[in-house]
């Protein structure tokens, strides 16, 4: 995802950075595959466990956007 998208939607959230999950430096802005890998990353690095509250939000071309929050597991 974009980092701008990334930092708006964590300040709308009340979320601090470090409670995001970017992986922008790694592989770039990924498009529709961005929320998958990132999920992947997490959950191999242990950011994500079990029970845990997470919100996905995705942005595409033209005004498409979708957005959920699930708990983990």
């Amino acid at each position: 995802a974009n980092k701008r998208i990334l930092d708006s939607v964590a300040e709308r959230l009340g979320l601090p950075p470090d409670r995001v999950v970017s992986n922008l430096a790694e592989y770039g802005n990924t498009s529709a595959g961005s929320i998958p890998l990132a999920l992947d990353e997490a959950v191999r690095d242990k950011r994500i466990k079990q029970g845990d509250v997470v919100a996905m939000a995705g942005f595409g071309a033209g005004l498409t956007w979708a957005a959920s929050i699930v708990r983990w597991g």
